[in-house]
């Protein structure tokens, strides 16, 4: 079956779904994760965030460059995930950087 046999649902939710999977995966090379815990909870953080706010993200950046006429629904949730997993990803990895930094700045004080 093509995806475009898919029902117009299945289609978005597919789209969305790979879109947050590949921006979690090109957040890797980025920042690095540490260890396998911050690479699962990157990982997920990034997924949940590509699945809700893939669509809404997709329409903005279509809007955005004026291609929103272009590129079919599918197409912009699959921007918009990809999108939203990327900035997801690397910003949880800044604040976890940030937050062991002043971790160890609060240790080194006592």
């Amino acid at each position: 079956m093509a995806m475009t046999e898919l029902p117009a649902g299945a289609t978005l939710w597919l789209a969305k779904s790979v879109g947050a999977v590949a921006g979690s995966a090109i957040s890797i090379a980025y920042i690095l994760p540490h260890g396998r815990r911050e690479a699962a909870l990157r990982f997920a953080v990034g997924l949940v965030s590509g699945m809700v706010f893939g669509g809404a993200a997709g329409v903005k950046i279509g809007r955005e460059l004026g291609i929103a006429d272009a590129l079919s629904a599918a197409e912009l949730a699959l921007v918009g995930a990809a999108a939203a997993s990327l900035a997801a990803w690397w910003a949880l990895g800044v604040v976890l950087r940030v937050a062991l930094r002043a971790g160890r700045a609060d240790a080194n004080r006592d």
